[in-house]
């Protein structure tokens, strides 16, 4: 059994996040695909989460990666 290492911890998070975001970006499709106004509604909110969870990938990157200030 090995032990644990950022650079793994790091990836694993940056994975999730990014099935996340891919999840997220499904629900809005589907939503959007309703054609309803309270489709249309969720399927924004689906879009933000999708797009929060990339940016917080984004952010995890910088920070493995040593760039953060």
């Amino acid at each position: 059994m090995s032990l644990p290492t950022h650079g793994e911890a790091y990836h694993q998070l940056i994975e999730h996040l990014r099935l996340g975001q891919e999840a997220a970006s499904m629900l809005a499709h589907l939503r959007r695909a309703e054609g309803d106004a309270k489709g249309r509604m969720l399927a924004d909110g689906w879009l933000a989460v999708s797009e929060g969870l990339k940016r917080m990938q984004s952010v995890v990157i910088t920070i493995a990666s040593g760039r953060l200030n």
